[in-house]
């Protein structure tokens, strides 16, 4: 590829659990042109600690990551949570250290989650691909109140042929994963997971689509539990599936 260079950032739970999301996401920036990189040295983000209140160990994963990617160029990742992470909290992490603070703000200012990547930055919402069936879109919480990315995920899905989008009822309401707090707070997680499944229901869709692996994970476990038979899918998945 010679194409500008774009470094990926891996969330975790891609990392651990849904690899595929990323294989996805190199696919489709490579078949638009872009070299892609992975650097090998990469953590976690350090957003749980934060969240937890572990400013210092926030802090410690934070520094790495800057040092990691600050030769990049762009980075791009398959998480609205982590983008919004870096781009929101680490300047915040280090307002008492000027110089690591420019450093955190350099990063912050070329980090972007994926569809936003292809949208607003690549100019790109038609990626010609395919779909047989009624999709519904959840907006994931940091992805839309953190970072504002709201639209350009549905520009991509609406131009997916073959496929009907259909709105569902409260899309932006919060699935109730967040993390550690589907764990500490489980009866109001589930409560919060049913109100949203509920609404995947409503639409008829027979499949949901986001842009952040915990959430459908999430909707995931709970759809099987009922036995709906409806599936969730990363838009990075969905968009490469349909390319091919």
């Amino acid at each position: 590829m010679d194409g500008p260079p774009v470094s990926l950032f891996i969330q975790c739970l891609v990392d651990g659990f849904f690899p595929e999301v990323g294989e996805a996401m190199v696919h489709i920036l490579e078949s638009l042109g872009l070299r892609t990189d992975y650097p090998a040295d990469q953590t976690c983000c350090g957003q749980p600690a934060f969240n937890a209140g572990y400013r210092t160990e926030a802090r410690r994963a934070a520094r790495h990551f800057i040092e990691v990617f600050e030769s990049s160029d762009r980075i791009v990742c398959p998480s609205g949570s982590c983008v919004h992470m870096v781009r929101e909290y680490y300047p915040l992490l280090f307002e008492t250290e000027p110089r690591w603070q420019h450093r955190a703000v350099a990063v912050a200012e070329k980090t972007f989650e994926f569809s936003e990547f292809l949208v607003d930055v690549l100019g790109v919402e038609d990626l010609g691909s395919r779909y047989a069936g009624r999709i519904t879109y959840h907006d994931s919480c940091h992805l839309l109140r953190g970072i504002s990315v709201g639209r350009q995920p549905r520009r991509l899905l609406k131009n997916i042929r073959g496929a009907e989008f259909i709105e569902m009822p409260e899309s932006d309401r919060c699935c109730g994963f967040g993390g550690a707090f589907s764990v500490k707070y489980a009866e109001i997680s589930t409560a919060m997971l049913e109100n949203k499944v509920g609404c995947i229901v409503a639409s008829g869709a027979d499949l949901v689509v986001g842009c952040d692996a915990g959430c459908l994970m999430n909707i995931q476990g709970m759809l099987d539990r009922k036995g709906l038979g409806i599936k969730t899918m990363h838009i990075s998945q969905l968009l490469a599936r349909g390319m091919d």
